[in-house]
């Protein structure tokens, strides 16, 4: 088959990031073969090339992509380093200036200035020509350096004094990150082919935030000491927090192959791969830090936010609590134990737990937002007086503003002020949209290859021996916030099914196979069958019929409907102006969800789904069982008998008090679930109607 240029692109960019460097070469070159300025191409072929040792190949390459298109800053960075690199000082001085005139940020090349400052003097240079010429003429050479060096105060072998080491560390640790970084750019100055300064700039520049410059300094500091394993786990974390995960993950992977023994680095490992979706390596990378380092506190809580995540409440439950025997001033691990109790419906335990994180740290903005959401405000509660301190305090985070105004949004609608609510929700989502970067055209772009591919997916012929005892799956999609979380409990309140929640196996092993970016064949059906049918398995505590409630496999119902055959899909739908709206008032802890905080996103999200959700009954037919919402909750005898019927299950009066099931529910619904099953939620939105500028009006007039 024949690869579009953004096919080859992706494969390439695949490639690269497994290792599988010929391939991603190949791939490059093929398109540059049919578009010698692709920018994407030219600059990761040059990535490839400085990668193993070719920096002098990758400058024309880097500057083809800055020719195609200059505005991307990585390509300045990249190319500056290829420069630096090749100790062409000169030109990337000029490259510097031409950057700052094409608007990269001045304050972000601040760090390639200070590279480019302490570049070999004219001494130096001439002692690498003299090696070339003559040992006589290179003796003399390293005599007059040497004397250069003495002049100065310093000399390669020169290395920062305790004094100056510990004066670094009070800056440091007292929070003053100014001092420190100027202590350190000195240090740079004073002993430029010492790691240590260049380590501890690197620190001090990721701890303000500035993660793209930090990577330059920690960058250096592994060039002065490549078998440093410290240096290796730094910079993954400045990749980790640029989301640059392959990156990141090659970083830690080889700081422990120099010290095997290293619990932190095998910890920051597993949150990457948590990351990245990887989740059985992620707890095995876990549990290593923890054998290794048994009173590790920060290994403990993070192997329960995974086990949270994937629904393993109860262990999770044990994990944050041995974080918290080692550690009891760890705010973190409260509000993440609060998170835990709530999905196990122990929900004043959970607000404990909440009030115990911001006990230990009062401007924890995250625990305030998790407590907000399970409680009911007065105008002089104290919590809610120090929120609006917190929302009023310039130097509070962008994030954690994010998070207050979300927290103030639902105290405020609690008060029935919803002029005031509207203005914290309308704040807090804008915070939330600019963190996350979200873009329209890769959704519109992800639908349509999701429907072009499927006919590719179909045209191998596949037909899995279905085995009795097999688990059978039943898959809940619909949008977020749809009532997929009611109608898992519903059916999981059946004794033959187990609610496994939101599993992320689909995306994980199959997202590459829909959109057409891995090659689809019977084996690779296969593949992805046995691992889904595996992992399930394992959630299954033994019972027949497993519910996998994750809404967004809604966009792999063809691959799903191929690969598990013997599926059932029931397909959550409501009212499409309280849906929108449910989603434009909620923080989701995940990145995924990008398109959740702006109402003009939100209603085009909603109408690629609403499109992909009619192909896919065209191309499913009698496959699909659709369920409203709003229909469920005022007729749920009725519907709920359909529905158990529909599953081909004997009828149990359990599934009509769903609020009974006492399973664990990682969900945000998780409180909603532990009350009977209500009407009127739907019409939440209509408050705010004065404030959407006819937004969701639409809706109304497409019910009528």
């Amino acid at each position: 088959m024949e690869l579009t240029i953004d096919q080859a692109l992706r494969q390439g960019v695949v490639a690269h990031k497994e290792g599988k460097l010929q391939d991603a070469e190949r791939l490059y070159r093929a398109i540059l073969k049919s578009q010698p300025n692709h920018p994407d191409a030219n600059h990761n072929l040059g990535v490839l090339a400085v990668a193993v040792g070719k920096p002098a190949e990758a400058v024309p390459l880097f500057k083809l992509a800055l020719g195609a298109n200059p505005k991307v800053e990585q390509f300045w960075f990249s190319y500056l380093d290829a420069l630096i690199k090749l100790e062409r000082f000169d030109e990337a001085k000029l490259v510097l200036v031409e950057g700052e005139r094409a608007g990269v940020s001045s304050e972000k090349l601040q760090v390639l200035h200070q590279q480019i400052r302490i570049s070999p003097s004219e001494d130096e240079k001439d002692t690498k020509k003299g090696e070339r010429v003559s040992e006589k003429r290179k003796r003399l050479a390293e005599k007059k350096k040497g004397k250069k060096r003495k002049a100065r105060g310093g000399s390669s072998g020169a290395a920062p004094s305790q004094d100056q080491i510990n004066h670094f560390i009070e800056h440091y640790q007292a929070g003053r990150f100014e001092e420190a970084k100027a202590f350190a750019v000195s240090l740079t100055q004073q002993f430029p082919k010492h790691p240590f300064g260049w380590k501890v700039l690197g620190a001090v520049l990721k701890q303000k935030g500035r993660l793209v410059e930090s990577q330059l300094p920690m960058r250096k500091a592994i060039e002065l000491s490549p078998q440093d394993p410290e240096a290796h786990s730094n910079l993954g974390l400045t990749l980790q927090g640029l989301d640059r995960l392959d990156e990141a993950e090659a970083s830690y992977r080889q700081a422990i192959a120099l010290k095997p023994d290293f619990a932190e680095a095998h910890c920051y490992l597993g949150n990457t791969l948590k990351q990245r979706g990887i989740l059985d390596e992620a707890e095995t990378s876990y549990r290593q830090a923890i054998a290794l380092k048994h009173n590790l506190a920060e290994a403990h809580n993070n192997l329960g936010v995974m086990l949270q995540e994937v629904g393993r409440l109860t262990e999770a439950e044990a994990s944050q609590k041995h974080a918290i025997a080692l550690k009891p001033d760890f705010a973190e691990t409260h509000s993440n134990l609060g998170i835990t109790l709530k999905g196990l419906g122990r929900l004043d335990e959970a607000k404990a737990s909440y009030r115990q994180a911001i006990a230990l740290k009062p401007d924890f903005a995250e625990a305030h937002s998790n407590l907000a959401n399970m409680k009911k405000f007065s105008s002089e509660d104290e919590q809610f007086l120090k929120m609006q301190e917190l929302f009023r305090d310039p130097a509070i985070s962008q994030k954690d503003r994010c998070h207050i105004c979300f927290a103030l949004a639902k105290a405020s609608e609690g008060l029935q002020d919803y002029a005031t609510a509207f203005h914290f929700y309308a704040e807090g989502n804008a915070l939330r949209k600019k963190q996350l970067g979200y873009e329209k055209a890769k959704d519109k772009k992800l639908f349509e290859r999701l429907k072009a591919s499927y006919p590719r997916i179909t045209a191998h012929p596949f037909e899995p021996e279905i085995v009795a005892h097999e688990h059978a799956p039943v898959f809940i999609v619909g949008m977020p916030r749809s009532g997929t979380t009611l109608v898992e409990q519903i059916i999981s309140s059946h004794p033959l099914v187990t609610g496994a929640g939101e599993l992320p196996f689909v995306a994980q092993f199959g997202s590459s196979l829909a959109a057409d970016q891995t090659p689809v064949d019977g084996a690779a059906l296969t593949t992805l069958r046995e691992q889904y049918l595996n992992a399930l398995k394992q959630r299954s505590e033994g019972k027949a019929i497993v519910t996998d409630k994750m809404p967004q496999n809604f966009r792999f119902l063809g691959l799903i409907a191929t690969a598990l055959p013997e599926a059932k899909i029931i397909h959550v739908k409501r009212d499409p102006a309280a849906v929108c709206w449910a989603n434009y008032t909620q923080y989701f802890a995940k990145d995924s969800l990008g398109y959740c905080y702006d109402l003009d996103d939100i209603l085009h999200y909603h109408e690629l789904y609403e499109d992909l959700m009619k192909f896919w009954h065209q191309a499913l037919p009698h496959k699909i069982y659709d369920l409203n919402y709003e229909v469920m909750t005022e007729h749920q005898e009725e519907e709920t008998r359909k529905l158990i019927g529909h599953l081909g299950l004997d009828w149990d009066d359990a599934c009509l008090s769903p609020q009974d099931n006492n399973r664990s529910v990682a969900t945000v619904s998780n409180v909603q679930v532990r009350q009977r099953v209500y009407q009127g939620s739907s019409k939440r939105w209509k408050r705010y109607k004065p404030y959407l500028n006819g937004a969701l009006n639409h809706f109304i007039a497409d019910d009528k």
